[in-house]
């Protein structure tokens, strides 16, 4: 980066998505007089009797959870998708509309409501791997899923209104508007390069050490050069690999261990259980192969200055563009600076 763009305003161009982002680094200096959140962090039980999804506890719906050990998965209660959804479509004039089905699925990453990723044991995030890569590969071998979106929305500022550590997968018939923008894009680089986009983009990333905050043997977690959220991430696999089922065994290590490091750093920003929402972008599953992908897990957090100071999304950023102040190397560095231990065992 130029000197200039270190302290003056400029664009930064997003090349997943096409997208541009606006950068204001002369702006973190200014005075904060805005709303603030009060901080999440409180201590929970290892077992809730009133969790919906502790074991052996009544859900919502009324089903029972089972007696479960590890990682566990049911269809939710309240889905948004539904599946054998008739197809059909609907046209008037400027008016548009068509059917859409699928299924929607819940994952407890562990029967312990006191966890979150950072303090659960790698083998045990390895788990939660595991069962992505099942519900990935069984979700996307159904009739009419196209699409398999893995997501995890932690904290009550993101509207999880649940502390037990869980994520939820939503698998549908019709590719999401946010992945086809990037299917456009990988697909271009990959006609002209015949190379993924983000197997070039890791390797100068790489070259550069920017932004990287935490690497290993097989993945590396970075703040893209086009991020948008204050300490926004991204994990990649070093090996070009379409989807998550592909991983090794020691790749799947390596992915659980960068997940920990990774979340440990984000806790350790403002000793606080850190919120965001985090999803793992990969191959659609509709049949064809898709030599241009390359799988990566972003995470959105919300958090700016403070355990409870956040950043909105609105004026500007509604009508025009997404906008940041901080850069995202300045963010890289402060995460990079960060203890690989918890802030809780620190004392």
């Amino acid at each position: 980066m130029t000197n200039s763009f270190n302290d003056n305003p400029h664009r930064r161009l997003n090349i997943l998505t096409g997208e541009w982002i606006l950068v204001s680094p002369h702006r973190t200096k200014r005075p904060w007089q805005g709303k603030t959140e009060k901080s999440a962090t409180k201590d929970l039980p290892v077992y809730e009797p009133s969790c919906y999804l502790c074991p052996t506890n009544e859900r919502m719906g009324g089903e029972f959870n089972p007696s479960y050990e590890k990682p566990y998965s049911f269809v939710n209660d309240f889905s948004a998708l539904l599946p054998n959804v008739k197809e059909e479509s609907y046209k008037n004039g400027l008016l548009f509309a068509e059917s859409e089905s699928g299924i929607c699925k819940v994952v407890c990453f562990s029967p312990n409501h006191s966890l979150t990723l950072p303090l659960m044991e790698v083998p045990d995030i390895a788990e939660v791997i595991s069962l992505w890569q099942k519900e990935y590969k069984e979700l996307g071998a159904k009739v009419g899923i196209n699409h398999v979106q893995i997501f995890e929305n932690k904290g009550d500022i993101m509207g999880c209104s649940n502390p037990h550590p869980h994520g939820q997968i939503w698998a549908q018939n019709k590719i999401p508007q946010e992945v086809q923008k990037k299917i456009e894009s990988l697909k271009a680089y990959w006609e002209t390069h015949r190379r993924s986009i983000l197997e070039d983009y890791i390797e100068q990333e790489l070259k550069l050490q920017e932004r990287i905050i935490v690497e290993n043997e097989h993945f590396v977690a970075l703040i893209p050069y086009w991020a948008v959220w204050p300490y926004e991430t991204m994990i990649l696999p070093k090996r070009k690999l379409a989807h998550i089922g592909l991983l090794s065994e020691s790749e799947k290590i390596s992915y659980a261990e960068i997940l920990k490091q990774l979340t440990i750093k984000y806790d350790n920003i403002f000793n606080t259980s850190f919120p965001y929402s985090a999803g793992i972008h990969q191959a659609p599953t509709d049949g064809t192969d898709h030599p241009e992908w390359h799988f990566h897990m972003s995470f959105y957090p919300p958090l700016l200055r403070s355990a409870t100071v956040k950043k909105f999304m609105v004026g500007y950023e509604m009508f025009a563009n997404p906008q940041r102040d901080i850069t995202a190397e300045q963010a890289a560095e402060t995460m990079k600076s960060l203890s690989n231990e918890h802030y809780s065992s620190l004392g």
